[in-house]
């Protein structure tokens, strides 16, 4: 496995296969989306408790899911950069941060419109919403910092170690329903035995998460192949290509 991905070790590499991949999680992510949105909010049924304002859940749940998600994979490639010194590892990293920022912030603030009409306020300090804010506190430290220092190398450093720190809020995530009494509800999809929502709602949820899932990937290589270009520009291959 190690000597099919070492050559794309090199950044040149790298930006082609970027480019190689980026149609097909665009165009994975444009279908997954618009036929999960599209069927949760025209199609799906009415939830008997809550009404339509339900349908924020195929916005919500996804957001959420994938401001985990893209930390997680954030804070491998802060990993690998760290131990194993591989540039594009941090270019990785850093080309993450902002995406995964950005579904947190939906995540919070499509949980904000959710709870305002269930719960009758905006915000709570839940667990899960107050451990969902530390996590976009996270992300823009991880930001902050990659933008910190002039040496590139100093800025991965520290920006890594902090992500790789934060990974530790993912599981208080998660569980946070769990292990505290919380306004928030418990799981639903993750019960796979006997998920707590009706299959008609859910088969749109789970097109949703995937489109998400392609986003971030097609977000990722978008912002991964103009970070090799910002950082590689003294390249002739770049100089080329910029002609």
């Amino acid at each position: 496995m190690w000597k099919w991905l070492h050559p794309y070790a090199k950044a040149e590499n790298c930006y082609r296969l970027c480019g190689t991949l980026l149609p097909w999680f665009a165009a994975l992510s444009v279908i997954s989306l618009l036929t999960g949105t599209v069927w949760g909010l025209a199609f799906a049924p009415t939830d008997y408790q809550q009404g339509d304002s339900f349908r924020i859940i195929y916005l919500h749940v996804p957001a959420a899911i994938w401001s985990m998600g893209a930390y997680l994979w954030m804070a491998i490639a802060a990993f690998i950069g760290l131990v194993w010194q591989v540039r594009l590892s941090d270019m990785a990293a850093a080309a993450m941060a902002p995406i995964g920022a950005v579904f947190t912030f939906i995540a919070l603030l499509t949980g904000a419109v959710w709870g305002k009409p269930m719960w009758g306020a905006w915000w709570v300090w839940d667990a899960r919403l107050t451990s969902e804010l530390i996590l976009l506190f996270l992300y823009l430290g991880v930001i902050a910092l990659y933008n910190a220092f002039d040496d590139q190398k100093t800025a991965a450093k520290a920006a890594g170690i902090l992500a790789i720190v934060g990974v530790i809020n993912l599981p208080i995530i998660h569980y946070s329903v769990e292990w505290w009494n919380t306004l928030h509800q418990g799981a639903t999809i993750t019960k796979f035995a006997k998920p707590s929502i009706d299959s008609r709602m859910l088969w749109p949820l789970l097109l949703n998460i995937l489109g998400f899932a392609c986003f971030f990937g097609a977000l990722t290589l978008i912002r991964l192949r103009n970070e090799i270009l910002t950082r590689e520009s003294h390249r002739p291959w770049v100089r080329q290509l910029m002609q």
